[in-house]
């Protein structure tokens, strides 16, 4: 079991759309999805944490740390969890990221700032647990009530480290994950909810966010939303086009000034900055402006771009988007003729050239726009929390899901060929098992399990490696070790493995996976830091009120004294100036403006 700071009360279940540049909550109440907006009204929150001398911010307050604060904003996380430090995608990334990234244990990638005058290291999971309480501050906040139990969206491309290290996160944040939701399905279910159709209907959701890009065909008959098949990338997204610009205009910039700001992080990300909100102007006119002054050394920088070259870009990732399209239906064995409705999902489908790309795809046909591409996968995630809470509701009652493993899963065998042992695209929750062979005469055996698409193991990727010890001898030439894949209803998998000659009771083996994944202390320990941090964030908090308070109270009661002290100056002149020739009444009417005025002050400073 994953620990957790314990329960804190018995709240509606909430829905959580983990993005790699923003993050959505939504809540079923009142018989239908509300998507649930902070205090400054923002119906999404930037994935965003920043860490000062005194203090750490998350979500808006962390995104106004981008540009002053670089070396200690992180963002992004979304891409670094459940990965390698040696992973390609991750030595690329850190490129552009100002923050720090160092190789911790086990090849686990660590987050270094500095926080509070000291150096800190984070796991992506503890930085994505900040972001994931957040939320659920959000949430409470508007709900008037303690919550605990969450749906999380993911990647329906998702790896299964990146969805158990996406648990963890959750389990560190306190949170009770009552399932985990790709990204793809949930916005199927808003589209649903929103359609409520009682025809078949044929649905490929394409879902292009800040950093990951899925598509999924589905098929949604009166409540049963089955997934057909899934394709995607899960380092495909709105960072990639805009890291695309940011090259161009370094380059630009150094032919202009003779100058490289590559290896400058504060003006990078203010350059990127300007990139992404190029981005979005292009999405509705031909051509936008960058102009940022003092850039670098006193230069100013101005340039236009284009949309066509802005498409020239990114040509080969729109290609690749449109690939994996074809990918997919080919796997869920439709035809284009037999989608029903293409729907858009994600901000970066907000694109010209991607929604060019599928009408053409789909021969002229009219793209589905009539659910918010922001706030579809959170809408989806709160509706599946209400029918795993059990929510009645006629529209729920009847709902099942039947979602798929996006990757193959499967074993090395001799000459390092990848045995599929669970294709992709099966349906899950699904069991599989396979039955492996080692020589009597070795005392272990190691097992290494991959995921992935390709022949050899050398292409995919490697889940674990599990070394079995305590293999005990036998007469025959070899020992038949049974390994059970189960992977649940989350794309979850459990391994177990066994002697199957022995039988299960009969012959324990010692199963010792690596170093990658968090163990349980380890996540204990983060949980521990996770609650700490929380206190000393509220310590820091109830310092600022209290100090807003007093200096509020201050210049209050200044305020008033000087009130009181103009209109004493005011009575003392009016007394040396009339006190002969006024009367009793005048007198009088002077002593109770005074007393009034005196008297508000007395109640001011109670």
């Amino acid at each position: 079991m994953v620990p957790s700071m314990g329960r804190r009360g018995a709240g509606p279940a909430i829905g959580i759309d983990l993005g790699t540049t923003s993050s959505c909550v939504a809540v079923w109440q009142h018989g239908r999805v509300e998507i649930i907006a902070d205090d400054q009204g923002n119906r999404t929150t930037p994935s965003s944490v920043a860490f000062t001398g005194t203090q750490r911010f998350i979500g808006n307050e962390a995104q106004n740390q981008v540009v002053m604060n670089p070396t200690n904003t992180v963002f992004d996380v979304k891409r670094l969890i459940g990965r390698r430090f040696s992973d390609p995608s991750v030595q690329n990334d850190m490129r552009s990221w100002p923050f720090k990234v160092i190789d911790g244990q086990g090849d686990r990638p660590l987050i270094v700032v500095q926080y509070k005058g000291d150096e800190q290291q984070f796991t992506a999971e503890e930085i994505t647990s900040m972001i994931l309480v957040k939320m659920r501050e959000i949430a409470e906040s508007y709900l008037g009530c303690a919550t605990d139990d969450v749906v999380i969206t993911v990647p329906a491309y998702f790896s299964d480290h990146q969805r158990e290290a996406t648990k963890n996160a959750g389990a560190i944040a306190g949170l009770n994950i009552v399932g985990l939701i790709n990204e793809p399905t949930a916005a199927a279910i808003a589209y649903g909810l929103h359609k409520r159709s009682n025809s078949e209907t044929n649905v490929l959701i394409f879902d292009l966010g800040g950093g990951t890009f899925d598509v999924s065909v589905l098929t949604i008959s009166q409540g049963v939303f089955e997934v057909k098949a899934t394709a995607g990338d899960a380092h495909l997204g709105g960072e990639d086009f805009d890291n695309r610009m940011v090259s161009h205009f370094v380059d630009e910039f150094k032919r202009q000034h003779r100058k490289d700001i590559s290896g400058n992080p504060r003006k990078l990300r203010k350059l990127k900055i300007a990139c992404e909100k190029a981005k979005r102007t292009l999405s509705s006119t031909n051509r936008a402006t960058i102009e940022i002054d003092s850039l670098f050394e006193d230069s100013d920088f101005s340039s236009t771009i284009t949309r066509n070259l802005f498409e020239e870009l990114n040509d080969d990732l729109f290609t690749k988007c449109a690939d994996t399209v074809k990918k997919c239906l080919r796997d869920a064995k439709m035809d284009k003729s037999s989608i029903h409705d293409v729907v858009l999902i994600g901000g970066s489908t907000r694109i010209p050239r991607v929604q060019q790309l599928l009408q053409e795809l789909f021969d002229g046909k009219e793209l589905c726009k009539s659910i918010n591409p922001d706030e579809a996968v959170a809408y989806g995630a709160a509706a599946k929390a209400a029918m795993l809470r059990g929510d009645d509701h006629e529209n729920l009652h009847d709902m099942l899901l039947l979602d798929v493993a996006p990757l193959s899963l499967g074993l090395e065998a001799g000459g390092g060929n990848m045995v599929v042992v669970i294709p992709r695209n099966t349906v899950v929750p699904t069991k599989k098992e396979r039955v492996l062979s080692t020589p009597v005469h070795k005392p272990r055996a190691c097992i290494k399990v991959y995921e992935g698409e390709r022949c050899t193991t050398r292409d995919n990727n490697l889940l674990g490696r599990f070394e079995l010890c305590g293999i005990p001898s036998a007469r025959d030439s070899s020992l038949e070790i049974n390994v059970c894949f189960d992977i649940d209803a989350d794309g979850i998998l459990d391994l177990s493995i066994y002697d199957k000659t022995m039988g299960k009771e009969k012959n324990r083996i010692t199963v010792t996976r690596d170093m990658t994944r968090l163990s349980k202390e380890e996540i204990e320990e983060m949980v521990w830091r996770a609650k700490k941090y929380k206190e000393e964030d509220e310590e820091h908090k109830r310092k600022i009120e209290a100090k807003n308070e007093l200096e509020k109270y201050a210049l209050k009661m200044k305020s008033s004294v000087k009130k009181v002290e103009g209109v004493i100056e005011q009575t003392i002149s009016w007394l040396e100036a009339t006190n002969q020739e006024a009367e009793a009444k005048e007198f009088e009417a002077k002593m109770k403006e005074l007393k009034g005025i005196c008297y508000s002050l007395v109640v001011e400073m109670q």
